[in-house]
This record gives C-alpha cells, structure tokens and sequence, in this order.
C-alpha cells in the first residue's frame, strides 16, 4: 500500500491517550484526546489538502480496531504535515 507522493495519516498519531510507543507521532502538547476520522478530514480540508478516507483499514499496532485511515497529498515532509493537522485539529476542538 506504499505510495511516493501519498501520506497516510492515522487517528493513533493525534491521540493524547496514546504513547510514542503506541503510535502517538506528535507532541503531547499538539494531541487531542481519542480524534475521530471526520475530525482529522475535517482538519486536512481547512489546510487546503485534498482527502481520501479509508473508512475500514486497521492500524498494524492494532489490528482487531478498525478506525480508518485518511490519505491526503505530499506536498511537504510528512513530519510538517502531521504538527499542521495536529495544530488546526487543536482549534477545531477549541
């Protein structure tokens, strides 16, 4: 399912309930607690990236939760797209 110009982006890497260990990817500080697929959509949309869902894929750390997965463009390092998402998800919150 590799793809060069793609980036997956999972819920696990935005919750604050998650540990680096358990898949968190961003600072504790910039997580959110248990984020919904919609949310991080919702968020990718604000920031101009076009999104594909995949509404039934499961987290290798946990296969037996299917939470999905979204799919948005690389347009910059996937390090800076993540802190993007996980910086507009905070004020969606807010």
């Amino acid at each position: 399912m590799r793809k060069q110009n793609k980036i997956f982006l999972w819920s696990v890497y935005f919750d604050a309930n998650k540990t680096r260990a358990d898949g968190r990817r961003i600072p504790k500080k910039l997580a959110v607690s248990a984020p919904k697929l919609e949310e991080l959509q919702i968020a990718a949309k604000r920031l101009g990236l076009q999104t594909e869902v995949v509404s039934d894929a499961a987290h290798p750390s946990s296969p037996w939760l299917r939470t999905g997965l979204l799919v948005v463009p690389k347009k910059e390092s996937k390090g800076k797209t993540l802190k993007r998402i996980a910086e507009e998800l905070s004020s969606i919150r807010r």
